[in-house]
């Protein structure tokens, strides 16, 4: 447990550069989750390739895997989408609310029953953000953006609780990967169309493409690998709430970047201590829960 837990919080400081990257990249969001997705799912199968670790599944565990894939995909266009029509603290801090609604969708999608501390931890981190925005419409889009990519980060992560008990990490990371970069290839005409997006703005530049190769191998591929590990031993609602960490990272870059701290009230960091203190609570809550679960577990003989 303790190791899984290590995983899972390095995992969440990776995703702290997430917010940082998808802001230096001049990329509009589509174009950036097409090349983070493209560069990931290419990058794996080389690996796998070389290490002969290619694994053929029935096509519709491809079907099933896959479509979690689009999801993921969705949620990157959604959350990128956050950050460029706002900016990076309201694009993170909205992604706090994946918790929220992990606690809602978990006992919905696996019929078991709504845990009243995690509804009342989530609400915790809604408060927060609602103090963080102080209900401010300057960036109204940004926001609604963010609540949506929150929506399809709690499904990925509700998912993929069920399926890493079926597949294995690589396997499961890599059908991910290849069928959401296919979900997101197909949709990327229509987005480019109606987003007016012209054809010299499709490559990256040098400087962009550098940011997209450490997006894709340490911000996919190593925090992915990080935390489906962590899932087999670490509840969705523990994951996505520890993952509400992420803002305290790319918020602290931001405000050394990007001097967003300028734009900032204080209610922004009475709402970051609301989100912090529902993580705390949520780490001693599954402490005390493994505690009583080593101290009722029979003993061994010597």
């Amino acid at each position: 447990m303790k190791k899984a837990f290590l995983q899972l919080h390095f995992s969440v400081f990776l995703a702290g550069f997430t917010g940082i990257l998808g802001k230096l990249i001049t990329l509009n969001e589509g174009l950036l989750t097409w090349y983070r997705l493209l560069i990931s799912a290419v990058t794996l199968y080389l690996i796998f390739l070389w290490r002969g670790l290619l694994k053929k599944i029935p096509f519709r565990d491809v079907m099933i895997i896959g479509s979690n894939g689009a999801i993921i995909g969705l949620h990157w266009v959604f959350f990128y989408g956050s950050i460029k029509y706002a900016n990076i603290s309201i694009g993170v801090v909205c992604y706090s609310l994946t918790s929220l609604f992990t606690a809602i969708f978990d006992p919905l999608i696996n019929r078991r029953r709504f845990e009243v501390s995690e509804l009342l931890l989530s609400l915790l981190t809604l408060l927060g953000i609602l103090l963080i925005f102080h209900f401010n419409t300057e960036y109204r889009t940004g926001i609604i953006l963010g609540i949506i990519s929150s929506m399809f980060a709690a499904l990925f992560t509700v998912f993929n609780k069920r399926l890493i008990k079926r597949f294995d990490t690589y396997t499961l990371g890599f059908y991910e990967l290849m069928i959401g970069t296919l979900c997101i290839t197909l949709l990327l005409p229509f987005y480019l169309y109606n987003t007016h997006t012209p054809l010299s703005a499709f490559l990256p530049s040098w400087q962009d493409a550098l940011y997209l190769i450490v997006l894709s191998w340490a911000c996919t591929l190593w925090l992915y690998a990080l935390t489906l590990t962590s899932l087999k031993k670490i509840s969705a609602f523990t994951v996505n709430l520890c993952f509400n960490l992420e803002p305290v990272y790319s918020i602290l870059l931001a405000f050394l970047l990007f001097q967003e701290n300028k734009y900032l009230g204080w209610t922004f960091y009475v709402g970051l201590f609301c989100i912090m203190l529902s993580v705390a609570l949520q780490m001693w809550r599954v402490a005390q829960q493994a505690r009583r679960s080593t101290d009722h577990s029979p003993q061994s003989m010597a």
